[in-house]
């Protein structure tokens, strides 16, 4: 047992994916919760969470999974939420807290926290730890070790739930941030929406190329492009759900981004090297700054 934290009698993970798995191996490897109950609609993911040991009892009934649990971690699309409140709500037993990992937080306290009765804590958060891999065999114990964890509380939230939930992710390794909502959305927008969003058009744009071009594309690809690949093979229906539930913080990304791309462009046409030049140093600092903060 991790010392400092009091385990929980009883949690639900619903959804087993890449961080429901990650959850549920660090609450059983770091004794967090004596008994681990997954809800997921996949029969396939529920037998494969048996097989792992990721929990005692897997079941495709989302009320039944979280009727005795003290906390219940939602770990499913964006666009599950609503319809993953409706289906528990009236279940949660009095007391207990509901939490999450979604990537976008108004869209989770809009959609999931009106299903949430009064007499239940809701305390979103958002791991923010992942790779290009999913299902029950991506977890492991280490993916949220030295990573931040923000939770997003809204008004009236209980200090007791939400430090509860702080002492989980403490446990797990994580470094914890308080954030209001909206202000979340817009730095997620930044350091993580967008760079997936081109990602996903920059692989997009290779893949329409000639089939002998992209075949060499393939077989000499850079770093660069690797890199670009590997984000790009992300779960799309996660990725779908996020730019549709973040769009206003996106697409004022977006259009920053497109002013920045046609500024640079003009830069390369007219040959103006110094421009290039100071472009390349602010995004050499942007990295040393993440290497001295230990988020490389």
């Amino acid at each position: 047992m991790t010392e400092g934290f009091d385990p929980w009698d009883e949690i639900a993970i619903i959804g087993i994916g890449l961080q429901g798995a990650s959850i549920a191996i660090n609450a059983r490897e770091r004794g967090l919760a004596k008994r681990v109950v997954v809800g997921d609609i996949s029969k396939t993911n529920r037998e494969r969470a048996l097989e792992l040991g990721l929990c005692d009892y897997a079941t495709a009934d989302l009320a039944d999974a979280v009727k005795n649990a003290d906390c219940i971690f939602i770990s499913v699309p964006l666009g599950a939420m609503a319809s993953v409140g409706q289906e528990i709500g009236a279940a949660l037993k009095s007391g207990s807290i509901v939490t999450d990992t979604g990537s976008t937080k108004q869209s989770v306290i809009k959609d999931l926290g009106s299903y949430i009765p009064s007499d239940v804590h809701f305390v979103p958060a958002h791991p923010i730890a992942g790779t290009e891999y999913s299902g029950p065999d991506a977890g492991f114990l280490t993916l949220f070790q030295d990573r931040w964890l923000i939770i997003t509380p809204p008004p009236g939230t209980d200090n007791n739930a939400l430090n509860r939930v702080r002492n989980f992710w403490e446990a797990c390794g994580s470094m914890i941030e308080i954030m209001e909502p909206a202000h979340h959305d817009q730095v997620l927008a930044v350091t993580s929406h967008l760079p997936h969003l081109i990602a996903f058009a920059i692989v997009g744009t290779a893949s329409d190329l000639e089939d002998h071009l992209m075949q060499e594309v393939v077989k000499f690809s850079a770093s660069g492009f690797r890199d670009f690949t590997r984000i790009a093979a992300s779960d799309p229906v996660m990725w779908r759900d996020v730019f549709l539930n973040n769009k206003d913080a996106l697409l004022e990304c977006s259009a920053r981004l497109s002013e920045d791309l046609a500024r640079l462009s003009r830069a390369i046409r007219w040959g103006e090297g110094e421009q290039i030049e100071s472009l390349i140093l602010r995004a050499r600092e942007i990295r040393q700054a993440l290497i001295e903060a230990k988020q490389v």
